[in-house]
C-alpha cells in the first residue's frame, strides 16, 4: 500500500472538476478553430483504431471490414491508412487471414471485456491465446473493483501479469473507464496505477456500460502522462475511446493531446481513437 501512496503523491493535485472544465474550455476556445484543418482531419484518420466490439460480430462481418481497409490502400497517397483493427479474441485470426494492406496492426480486447470481473488467470488465457493468434496490440481493462477498494497490490500484479503475456511484442492498453469513476482524483489514481503496472497506453472507455469519453477526463490524462515523462523520462501513449463520432469530437481531443502534451505526441505511436463510424465522417470532411 505504501509504495502506491508514495507515487500518488509524486503527482499534482488533479484539480476539482469546475477547475479542470475550466481549463478545458479556455484551451478548447484558445486553440480548437487554428487546429480543425484538413491536415490534421488527415493525421486523426492514420491514427484510428477501427472497432468492431458487437455481439453480432461474424466472420464474415469482420472480415467485410478488413476488405474496407484493404480497398482503402493507395487510393489517397495524402490520407494514411487507419492505424488499427480492433476486434473481440474470436475474430484475431480472420482479420490476420483477410489484411493485405501494410503497416496496420491487429488489435483486440482481451480481459473480460467491459467489466474485468472474472479470474486473473482467465484474462491471463484469453491475452495469451490473441497474442498467439496475432494480435499486436491488446486492450485490457482496469480492475475498477480492485481501485475502489484500495487493494492495489492486486491490481497492478494483474495488469503485470496481462503485461507478461504480451510477451515483450504486444502494446498493452489499459482501459481506465473514466466515465464510471467520474471523480478527478480517481481517475488521477487509475491513470497512475496503470501506468506504474506497465500500460504502454491508457485508455478512457470501452464504449460499453458506462459513458464514453469527455474532453476532462482527457486533460486529466494528459496530465498525468505528462508528469510521468518529467518524472521518467518515459512517454506513454493515450487512447481515446467511447463516442467518438465526428470530426469535430475527435479534432478536441487532438487539439488536447497536442496543446499539452506536445507535438511529438502526434503520432499514431502514442495517440489513438478507438471509434466504429469516425472513419467515413473523417473521409467527408476531408473530401476530394
Amino acid at each position: 500500500m505504501e509504495r502506491y501512496q508514495e507515487a500518488f503523491q509524486k503527482f499534482n493535485a488533479p484539480g476539482t472538476e469546475k477547475e479542470i472544465t475550466e481549463k478545458v474550455e479556455q484551451l478548447l476556445q484558445k486553440h480548437i478553430e487554428s487546429n480543425f484543418t484538413t491536415e490534421n482531419l488527415k493525421f486523426i484518420h492514420g491514427c484510428l483504431d477501427l472497432t468492431s466490439l458487437s455481439a453480432l460480430d461474424t466472420k464474415e462481418s469482420i472480415w467485410k471490414i478488413v476488405d474496407s481497409v484493404n480497398d482503402f490502400e493507395g487510393t489517397r497517397p495524402d490520407v494514411p491508412n487507419v492505424a488499427a483493427i480492433c476486434v473481440y479474441p474470436l475474430f484475431v485470426d480472420t482479420v490476420k487471414q483477410a489484411l493485405t494492406a501494410q503497416d496496420i496492426k491487429i488489435a483486440c480486447v482481451s480481459g473480460s471485456l467491459p467489466s474485468s470481473q472474472t479470474f486473473t488467470e482467465v484474462k491471463i488465457a484469453e491475452t495469451g491465446l490473441a497474442v498467439s493468434y496475432g494480435a499486436e496490440e491488446i486492450d485490457t481493462v482496469l480492475n475498477l473493483g480492485y481501485l475502489l477498494e484500495e487493494n492495489y497490490q492486486e491490481l497492478a500484479e494483474e495488469i503485470q501479469e496481462i503485461k507478461d503475456c504480451c510477451h515483450g511484442t504486444a502494446t498493452l492498453k489499459v482501459i481506465l473507464e473514466t466515465g464510471a469513476l467520474k471523480i478527478p482524483e480517481l481517475i488521477q489514481k487509475a491513470n497512475i496505477m496503470a501506468i506504474y503496472s506497465g500500460a504502454d497506453f491508457i485508455k478512457t472507455s470501452t464504449g460499453k456500460e458506462f459513458p464514453g469519453a469527455t474532453p476532462e477526463a482527457v486533460y486529466g490524462m494528459c496530465q498525468v502522462i505528462k508528469q510521468y515523462h518529467t518524472l521518467t523520462g518515459n512517454k506513454i501513449g493515450i487512447k481515446v475511446s467511447g463516442g467518438v463520432k465526428t470530426a469535430e469530437d475527435a479534432i478536441k481531443y487532438c487539439t488536447l493531446v497536442k496543446e499539452i502534451l506536445g507535438k511529438e505526441w502526434l503520432t499514431k505511436t502514442y495517440f489513438r481513437i478507438g471509434a466504429s463510424s469516425l472513419s467515413s465522417d473523417l473521409s467527408n470532411k476531408i473530401g476530394e
